[in-house]
């Protein structure tokens, strides 16, 4: 029974609180209703607002437009407070108010722009707004599908403090074969033609560099534009347009002056800021650090110049640090890794090279001493006998000459003291001597 009544009661809350937020949006709508009516009180009481006259749009660099009006002069000033409403259609929607009466906004270009402006009159608690007065500019002129694509840039800055440039693209999809492509870029009122380029196969500039620009590094999120128009024998190429945050395609430096070493179980590292202008609480960090021993990767985020970590001390480690820009503007293009720095040591290596070293050298020990046991023992004699000499089996085709030969010798060695007597041996030794 208690269950039933708090199921009852629970159902009845739901109700009132549906009505209640159905009254709220009625409430709001009737808000909203009056805060729009609201400006055609002071009209009622005599007061009419009437819009800008000679609304014009002109173009007064690459992808910069100048807005300019005027006020209307049967508008009636007295004690009421003029403004004027400015909104940008296209490419970019945007709205916002201004006193005066002209405004430049920096916009891509290439498929037109649009905007309107309409007259503001203010008095205390009170606002009244004229009708629109819009105008536009045409997209820029050239064949579809002829402009470049895929446009990325990048900026560095060099060890002399300037700012380098190189941009990429690649031709239109219908852009003929004989197409060349010229870039432009503009940093605040300076525009420059680019004069190195890369080619493609049909010989098109697809690639640019500006060794030095007219960036200011120490700036935070400047507007930089780039403008690539081009020719062709066969179509007429339509120009594009594209708008960078300067640090937003910065590629950062490397870090400096990286120092790994361990101290006992952790690792500690050190290291400078890139090269930049900007202070080292402007950067951040990934350390990325490799376990040689165990495969092991660990990408990690440091707001600061110094890490310790504890480590396995039987391992051994690759380190490497690169670096971005963290909270004083735009993030830009991460920086290349540090070169690669080794510590601590293998020790499950080193254990097997010295079991290897021992075996080699116990080895060869042992094969000396056997030798020379073989030697003090002749036993070199009994495993390898020496081969004894074969007989003689052709026979001495010379058998009296031998003969003689040998009963000179006996001869000889017997009357050793006279050698005139003999005269039957003189002819064999004139032949031996």
């Amino acid at each position: 029974m208690l269950t039933r009544h708090i199921c009852w009661y629970v159902a009845v809350l739901t109700y009132h609180l549906k009505i209640m937020a159905s009254m709220m949006k009625v409430f709001l709508i009737l808000l909203q209703t009056a805060n729009v009516l609201q400006p055609s009180i002071p009209q009622a009481a005599g007061v009419q607002v009437f819009p800008p006259v000679n609304f014009t749009l002109t173009v007064s660099a690459l992808a910069q437009v100048l807005l300019q009006w005027k006020p209307n002069p049967n508008q009636e000033q007295k004690t009421y407070t003029i403004r004027y409403d400015v909104k940008i259609l296209s490419p970019v929607p945007e709205e916002y108010d201004t006193k005066k009466t002209r405004s430049i906004q920096t916009a891509a270009l290439h498929n037109g722009f649009s905007a309107q402006v309409r007259t503001l009159l203010l008095h205390k608690d009170l606002q009244m707004r004229s009708d629109w007065v819009k105008e536009e500019l045409p997209p820029l002129p050239g064949a579809p599908e002829t402009s470049v694509t895929n446009l990325s840039c990048v900026t560095r800055i060099t060890v002399s403090s300037a700012v380098s440039l190189h941009c990429t693209w690649l031709p239109g999809q219908r852009a003929p074969e004989d197409a060349k492509y010229f870039l432009f870029y503009r940093y605040e009122m300076y525009t420059e033609e680019c004069q190195d380029y890369s080619k493609d196969k049909w010989n098109r500039n697809t690639e640019c560099r500006f060794s030095v620009t007219h960036i200011d590094p120490e700036e935070i999120d400047n507007v930089i534009v780039i403008h690539i128009n081009g020719s062709s024998k066969y179509a007429a190429i339509k120009p594009f347009q594209q708008l960078f945050k300067q640090n937003a395609i910065e590629k950062v430096n490397v870090p400096r002056n990286v120092t790994v070493f361990l101290e006992q179980n952790d690792l500690l590292a050190t290291w400078e800021k890139p090269f930049s202008p900007f202070p080292e609480v402007c950067f951040e960090y990934e350390f990325y650090l490799f376990n040689l021993k165990s495969g092991n990767k660990q990408i990690l985020k440091i707001s600061s110049n110094y890490f310790r970590l504890r480590i396995d001390v039987t391992s051994r480690y690759s380190i490497q640090i690169r670096a971005n820009h963290h909270i004083c503007c735009t993030r830009g293009f991460w920086s290349d890794w540090s070169e690669i720095i080794y510590v601590g040591q293998n020790k499950h290596e080193d254990s097997i090279a010295w079991i290897l070293s021992v075996l080699c050298v116990s080895m060869c020990c042992t094969f000396l001493l056997v030798a020379i046991i073989c030697k003090i023992n002749h036993v070199w004699s009994k495993v390898f006998p020496p081969i004894p000499t074969p007989s003689n089996k052709f026979r001495d085709p010379f058998p009296n000459d031998y003969q003689r030969a040998h009963t000179c010798t006996s001869e000889t060695e017997t009357e050793f003291g006279s050698f005139t007597e003999d005269l039957y041996c003189s002819p064999l030794d004139d032949s031996v001597f």
